[in-house]
């Protein structure tokens, strides 16, 4: 009787140390404690509960290890891509700025060549500076647009003075008093200014029609056919009341009317407050004696003319100077620049690398856990004589395929 007993035992141990044997009763087991463990969370137990606290610990410990290299391949590949955007960047940035400062210099031999002939024929030298003003009273009537601002004659305020808001024309002060003025805005119905309108350069006059735009007059027969809504009209300065370039706003048809109005940039109803400038003129004196006049008259215009052409010769020498110490530190920039894109390049090409062998791994264990279920029926064995070879292509294919051969 002991003998038959041993030689059961002995049959049911040789029976699990079979390998396909022993994956089914490991999975088997798993399964068995899943269900035990479900049961006992059921359980509200003290120690059942510190028991899942280090669970759950265990695993949001190993998950965020297992995240490192991941995270870090992810953020250093972030960081490439921002580095390049940021070279490109500097490429272009670069390019503006030379573009900039070229427009500057011309910018400033105009303006010194303007003031030299200016002081040449004996004129004066404007200069323009705008004062805030804040708007107290705004008379809005059906037959008077006008608002009072809290600046006067005290702030150097004189009737025709310019009143902008932003950089936008809104009208003109009418009424000067000690601490208040007050401005007539374009809108009003005794309004008019002389305009020109872009890109076509049609010269007009533009009166203000009570309401919150204005209409354009006086344009000659055949030239309003010209106009379309992204028209932009301007002051033209003609009259000298208005000075030049100032932007009032944008051309609208009214095809009911069969008119062309102005709508403003400025809505006239919101304002709050509004610049007010003022304009200053430098008369530049003759400081030349009597008796040279006559030699002045032959010899100033070449001899401001040389000057003119000795400062710009000067400007031109500072700025290539400049050019040229830029010139040299930008190409250290672009060396080091360049030395550090290499080491990105090599770092990235090592980061590839471990991402090919990452996904390889990944791979890997997946084809483990996908062989860990299906691995028994894939595998030739005696019961299964239609599988394949353990580490055959067949094998791991049909192991993938989730334990179908076809």
């Amino acid at each position: 009787m002991a003998s038959s007993r041993d030689d059961f035992i002995i049959a049911i141990r040789s029976a699990f140390l079979k390998k396909s044997t022993q994956q089914k009763f490991s999975l088997l087991t798993l399964v068995f404690i899943s269900i035990f463990i479900i049961f006992l969370s059921s359980l509200d137990f003290k120690a059942i509960r510190y028991l899942k606290i280090a669970i759950n610990e265990l695993v949001y410990r190993s998950a965020f290890v297992v995240s490192i290299p991941e995270n870090f391949i992810k953020n250093t590949f972030i960081e490439v891509k921002d580095y390049s955007t940021f070279f490109s960047d500097y490429k272009r940035n670069k390019k503006e700025l030379n573009e900039l400062k070229s427009n500057n210099i011309s910018s400033e031999i105009i303006q010194f060549e303007n003031k030299e002939l200016k002081e040449l024929i004996n004129d004066y030298v404007s200069s323009s500076d705008k004062i805030l003003a804040k708007i107290i009273v705004d008379q809005d009537s059906p037959f008077l647009k006008s608002i009072i601002i809290n600046k006067g004659s005290k702030d150097n305020i004189k009737i025709g003075t310019n009143v902008y808001s932003q950089s936008y024309l809104v009208g003109r002060v009418i009424e000067v008093n000690y601490k208040t003025a007050r401005v007539l805005l374009l809108s009003d119905l005794n309004s008019n200014v002389p305009v020109s309108i872009a890109p076509q350069n049609i010269q007009a006059i533009i009166t203000g029609s009570g309401e919150k735009d204005a209409e354009v007059k006086y344009i000659k027969d055949g030239f309003a056919n010209k106009f379309n809504e992204k028209s932009i009209v301007y002051t033209s300065g003609t009259g000298g009341i208005f000075k030049s370039g100032i932007p009032i706003g944008t051309i609208k048809e009214d095809r009911d009317n069969n008119k062309f109005k102005v709508e403003f940039y400025s809505d006239f109803s919101q304002l709050k407050y509004v610049f007010a400038e003022i304009i200053t003129k430098t008369n530049v004196k003759n400081t030349e004696p009597e008796k040279l006049e006559n030699e002045s008259l032959v010899k100033n215009p070449i001899d401001v003319k040389l000057q003119i052409l000795e400062n710009e010769k000067k400007i031109i020498e500072d700025t290539n100077l400049k050019f040229k110490e830029e010139n040299e530190i930008l190409k250290s920039d672009i060396n080091n620049l360049n030395n550090e894109l290499g080491n990105l390049k090599n770092q990235i090409f090592s980061y590839k690398k471990e991402i090919e062998q990452f996904n390889l791994d990944t791979a890997e264990l997946e084809f483990l856990k996908m062989n860990l279920y299906y691995g028994h029926k894939c595998r030739r064995s005696f019961f299964n004589s239609k599988g394949f070879t353990v580490g055959s292509d067949e094998y791991k294919k049909c192991v993938m395929n989730k334990g179908r051969k076809n």
